[in-house]
């Protein structure tokens, strides 16, 4: 079993209680879904959603004791949709743990890491149609620079995605280890601690998954779940997530405006919430320590308000 990044800054941010209906949007392995649940007490009820159908059995053993849990295939951008579809109105809070799981990383032949040579694939859920190795072999040079750079803040993007295109002129681009050792000769070799491929990896599965797109969809679609004061927790593991995070967030918080005329107006998207973690909580030296993916786990927390 992996351990759930965050675990008491995520039920104390979720303000979790007795009777206490929730979501888990990203499932994974079940460790969140199972503490939220046994604070909530034999009356509460969560639905958990993972795209991922390996997750999805594993949590399905994980909770299996459990009858309040109830487990469902999906996106998490589709929330809205399967919370209607099994019953949950409001809801008290509503937990997003965004990107890549460690069972997904941990499991070579699903192609996410360059740790092992294995079919590149890096697909979240197996019915996605397009694989990373069809997105390295079939966009062209100027796209694939642009998701380089979007997606991964690969500042060789362009020299990347050259040496992938004259590559893929040869042969096809099939594995993790044909792709890594590709960027490690664009970017001339390994000069530091984090290997060369690392952003170009985290691009592509960005966008294989539509990872940024879902999370804004699912950042809207959980805070119109919020029955008042009802909790959106999410943990990021990256800058690009975090921004949307914040971003998202900040616009239904609201903010002042001045007027040309003079005074003051408030600017604020529907349906409002207040911060209750703003700045982000990041895991303490203990938990980095057993669990090194949580170091740069990042937690933000707001709550709905009237």
């Amino acid at each position: 079993m992996h351990e759930p990044v965050l675990l008491e800054e995520v039920l104390v941010g979720l303000a979790v209680k007795p009777g206490g209906h929730y979501i888990d949007g990203t499932l994974g392995g079940g460790g969140h879904a199972r503490a939220i649940l046994e604070q909530a007490g034999p009356k509460g009820r969560l639905l958990g959603i993972d795209r991922d159908p390996h997750a999805l059995a594993l949590a399905q053993a994980r909770l299996a004791d459990l009858p309040n849990a109830t487990l469902a295939r999906g996106n998490f951008s589709e929330m809205k949709t399967l919370a209607q579809q099994h019953g949950l109105g409001g809801v008290d809070g509503v937990l997003l743990d965004i990107g890549v799981s460690s069972m997904q990383l941990d499991t070579p032949e699903r192609g996410f890491s360059f740790q092992a040579d294995a079919p590149l694939d890096m697909r979240m859920d197996p019915d996605i149609p397009r694989s990373a190795a069809d997105w390295a072999n079939q966009i062209s040079e100027s796209d694939l620079a642009d998701v380089l750079w979007r997606f991964g803040e690969e500042r060789a993007s362009r020299r990347i995605a050259r040496f992938i295109v004259e590559a893929r002129q040869r042969a096809p681009i099939r594995t993790t280890s044909e792709l890594a050792e590709l960027v490690v000769r664009a970017k001339g070799g390994q000069r530091g601690r984090i290997h060369p491929a690392t952003q170009t990896f985290q691009a592509l599965r960005v966008a294989v998954n539509n990872e940024l797109g879902a999370l804004e969809e699912g950042i809207e679609s959980a805070l119109s779940l919020l029955k008042s004061g009802g909790r959106l927790a999410v943990i990021s593991f990256h800058s690009l997530e975090d921004r949307i995070v914040k971003q998202r967030m900040a616009a239904h918080v609201g903010r002042r405006e001045s007027l040309e005329a003079g005074g003051e107006r408030w600017i604020v998207s529907p349906p409002r919430v207040k911060w209750i973690v703003k700045t982000p909580a990041m895991a303490g030296e203990t938990e980095m320590k057993r669990n090194p993916r949580a170091r740069s786990a990042r937690l933000r927390v707001v709550e709905r308000i009237d």
